[in-house]
C-alpha cells in the first residue's frame, strides 16, 4: 500500500503515505484514472498499477520520430493521458489536446495547437502549474493533466444539455438536390437530400449567427459562441454523425477520405469548415448577415478532405 501511495505522489497526485487504503487513497487513484483515460473506479487494478508504473518512470528516451517514448507507441496515441508525463520532445494528438486545453484554460500565450511539445508549450505548462500552485517544472504529469482537464471541463457528451441530436427536420425544403442560402443567412435544405443531410442543415441553422468563440461548443453543446470545429461538430451531431465535439485535428481520420456526395469536411490543424448539399458552413468569410452559411466556395488548398460514410 505504501508503494502505491508513493507512486501516486511521483506522478503528481498528492496523497499521504500512510500504508492504509483509506478515502484519500481511493480519491487519488480515481484522479489518476481520470487523467490516464482509465475507467474511474478508485480500485488499483492491474491495469491502473501498470499505467502508474509507466508514468512514474517518466520519459525514457526520444525516438526517431521526435516523440518521447514512455512505453507506449506514439503513433497510436489517441487521447491526452494515454502516455504520461507529456514532455518537451513529444509530438502527437495528445500534445495537441494539451495545447488546446491550455488555451481553453485562458492562456492566450499558449501556442496554437500543432502537436509539437516545444519551449512555448513548456512555458504554458509552467504558467498553468504556477496558477494552480503546483510544482512548476513544465512537465505535464498526471496531476497536472487531472487539474487541467477538470479546470476546463470535459467535451460535451451524448445526451448533455443542448445536445442537438434530436435532429430537427426542416419544415421548408428547396426543390432538387442543392441547398439554398436565403438573404438573411438561413440554409434551406434540398428535398432530395437524405434525412441526415437535412438534419445537419437544421442543426447548423440553430447556431448560424452565434459569435465566434475560441473553444466554444467543445465543453458543452449549448454555448454562447462556437469556434470552427465546434460549429461543424454541432451541425454533424444534429444527424448523430459524431458523438462528441472534436478539434479540427480530430477530424483527420473522420469518416472516409475524399469528397462526399452530400457532405464534405475540409480540415487542417488550424481551421476547418464543411460543405453541405452545395453550400458552405464556415466561421470565416461571413458576410454582412453574419451567418456561417455561405453560397460561395473557397480554396481547399492545405486542407485534408473527409466525408461521413455513405454521404
Amino acid at each position: 500500500m505504501t508503494a502505491l501511495q508513493e507512486l501516486l505522489n511521483r506522478v503528481g497526485i498528492a496523497v499521504p503515505v500512510t500504508g492504509n487504503y483509506a478515502t484519500e487513497t481511493t480519491k487519488a487513484v480515481q484522479h489518476f484514472q481520470f487523467a490516464a483515460q482509465i475507467a474511474v473506479s478508485g480500485v488499483a487494478s492491474t491495469g491502473t498499477i501498470k499505467a502508474l508504473v509507466l508514468s512514474a518512470r517518466g520519459p525514457r528516451s526520444v525516438d526517431s520520430s521526435g516523440g518521447a517514448n514512455v512505453g507506449s507507441d506514439p503513433s497510436v496515441t489517441k487521447k491526452l493521458g494515454k502516455r504520461l508525463p507529456v514532455v518537451v520532445g513529444m509530438s502527437g494528438r495528445d500534445v495537441r489536446e494539451l495545447q488546446t486545453y491550455l488555451r481553453r484554460a485562458g492562456d492566450k500565450h499558449a501556442p496554437v495547437p500543432n502537436g509539437e511539445f516545444g519551449p512555448q508549450t513548456a512555458a504554458a505548462v509552467k504558467r498553468f502549474e504556477a496558477k494552480q500552485k503546483r510544482a512548476v517544472d513544465g512537465v505535464a504529469d498526471a496531476g497536472d493533466v487531472y487539474t487541467l482537464r477538470t479546470a476546463v471541463g470535459q467535451d460535451a457528451s451524448p445526451g448533455g444539455s443542448g445536445d442537438p441530436s434530436a435532429g430537427d427536420i426542416p419544415t421548408s425544403l428547396a426543390p432538387g438536390d442543392k441547398a439554398h442560402v436565403t438573404k438573411s443567412g438561413i440554409a434551406i435544405a434540398p428535398e432530395n437530400a437524405p434525412i441526415e443531410v437535412q438534419k445537419v442543415i437544421a442543426a447548423g441553422n440553430k447556431i448560424a449567427y452565434k459569435p465566434y468563440l475560441w473553444g466554444g461548443g467543445h465543453g458543452k453543446w449549448e454555448d454562447s459562441g462556437y469556434d470552427c470545429s465546434g460549429s461543424v461538430s454541432y451541425a454533424l451531431r444534429g444527424a448523430k454523425l459524431l458523438s462528441s465535439p472534436e478539434a479540427s485535428y480530430g477530424f483527420f481520420g473522420y469518416g472516409k477520405a475524399g469528397k462526399g456526395e452530400w457532405i464534405t469536411i475540409y480540415t487542417n490543424s488550424g481551421h476547418m469548415y464543411m460543405t453541405v448539399a452545395g453550400i458552405r458552413f464556415d466561421t470565416s468569410g461571413r458576410g454582412s448577415n453574419g451567418s456561417r452559411w455561405q453560397s460561395e466556395m473557397r480554396s481547399s488548398s492545405g486542407f485534408q478532405i473527409r466525408h461521413p460514410s455513405g454521404l
